[in-house]
């Protein structure tokens, strides 16, 4: 845990309900955040914050093996709302850094807020963007936002007789929140009434699949382009590319993704203009205007069609594992730019990336994304160059040693001047890592 009592710069402490923020220099303290969440994204979050001049203090909840070496850990879920607010108030931190999609879809930042917490994240209006597709899908669709065209269903007779004589092929996506495997992409009538049975009969993903949106099948590159958003404020970050599919060649089943580079070639300064000018400001606005003004990291998952920039989805949050590419090439001390939006003041906050590129590989515990086992010792780390980033997502401490805990166990990144030499670093880095039953993609960053 980093226990500093440098300060570089001095901000208030949060008041508590029904206080004026303190005034008194001599009651500030080193700055202490706390970061929500237990994956790779976290440890990147928790890394970067732990490189700021600030020198903040830092804790997690849950947090994980990695991030304990930086962190004081406590053992809360990171949708236990209640805990949170009540370990923010007692310890009094500067700020709690929401992260992950469920905390952010049940309020956790309304809550903290209304405890006079400073949090970092959309409340549980602006959540929604992400919590519910068929809130996003109708936002697109009133405000003139380019993405598919879609219906969006909550009788399963009524979706099964569009099918019936809808266009091949087709997306179905479950409304709600689903571990980010809730999107089906159907070739043929018979695999896109499976996927409503599967959704909403058999309840594959429970309560998110009782509205389903089904829409046009569009092709073309993605691209994921994260920005830091205060109202109208906007400070895209560099894009990035994630894959989702578990074996080469974007074959096997989707997962939390595989692994990722920044930036994406094909999201040129051109096509950059096209997406803030159709997309992204026009969405800023329509938060607005629909009564839920967007704070936090909003992240736009494109589709660059031959028609233009379509959005595929949106994330209200830091994307996982576009994460562990993005901020290892960022600039700007990332705690002065959290602190920037969660008080309103991001406009006044420059955001700078490096014009560098970055890749991560994810080591895998064999089987995932379905059936696998943990508990294996994870040999290498310690000879791992210093300049490759490891990112603990689902490990464990055990008697000084590493084990696996999860299905996605490390995110591995290496910096380059350009893709292929990031490319290198890492693979030759991975080379030197094992655990039993350990599985990554080896191409990454080819496509």
């Amino acid at each position: 845990m980093l226990r500093n009592t440098i300060k570089l710069s001095y901000y208030p402490l949060p008041a508590k309900p029904g206080e004026d923020r303190i005034q008194d220099k001599e009651r500030y303290s080193v700055l202490k955040v706390c970061i929500i969440g237990s994956g790779g994204r976290e440890h990147a979050i928790a890394q970067k914050l732990a490189e700021s001049p600030h020198r903040p203090e830092l804790w997690a909840v849950p947090g994980n093996a990695g991030i304990a070496q930086i962190a004081t850990c406590v053992p809360l879920k990171a949708t236990d709302v209640e805990g949170v607010v009540a370990l923010a108030t007692s310890e009094r931190f500067d700020l709690v850094v929401v992260t992950p999609d469920d905390p952010l879809a049940i309020g956790m930042v309304d809550a903290l807020q209304a405890a006079g917490i400073r949090a970092f994240g959309p409340n549980k209006a602006a959540a929604r963007i992400e919590s519910s597709k068929a809130f996003a899908k109708e936002l697109m669709k009133k405000y003139g936002i380019p993405t598919a065209n879609c219906e969006i269903f909550s009788d399963y007779e009524k979706a099964k007789a569009y099918v019936q004589a809808a266009e091949m092929p087709l997306v179905v996506k479950a409304d709600g929140l689903a571990l980010g495997k809730g999107v089906l992409i159907c070739n043929t009538r018979e695999e896109t009434l499976n996927a409503l049975e599967l959704i909403m009969i058999k309840r594959a993903f429970g309560d998110a699949g009782d509205t389903v949106v089904v829409e046009e099948f569009i092709s073309g590159p993605e691209v994921s382009v994260l920005a830091f958003v205060s109202g109208e404020t906007l400070k895209p970050m560099v894009s990035a590319q994630d894959h989702k599919r578990a074996l080469d060649g974007d074959k096997g089943l989707n997962t939390g993704g595989m692994g990722c580079f920044a930036p994406s070639p094909k999201y040129t300064k051109e096509i950059a203009d096209i997406v803030e000018e159709t997309i992204m400001r026009p969405t800023l606005k329509a938060m607005i205007q629909e009564g839920c003004p967007f704070s936090g990291v909003l992240y736009f998952g494109l589709m660059l069609t031959k028609d233009g920039p379509k959005v595929l989805e949106y994330n209200a949050r830091f994307g996982d594992p576009e994460t562990q590419v993005i901020l290892p090439l960022m600039k700007t001390d990332l705690l002065d730019v959290l602190l920037a939006v969660a008080d309103g003041k991001l406009a006044e906050t420059p955001v700078e990336f490096m014009d560098s590129a970055a890749i991560c590989v994810v080591l895998a515990s064999g089987g995932y994304p379905e059936k696998y086992e943990t508990g294996f010792l994870i040999d290498g780390l310690s000879g791992v160059p210093g300049d490759i980033r490891i990112y603990h997502a689902g490990t464990k401490l055990e008697a000084g040693a590493f084990k696996t805990a999860g299905g996605r166990v490390l995110g591995v990144t290496g910096l380059g001047p350009d893709i292929a030499a990031a490319r290198g670093q890492v693979y030759s880095a991975i080379e030197g890592i094992t655990f039993d039953r350990m599985h990554c993609r080896l191409d990454i960053g080819i496509k």
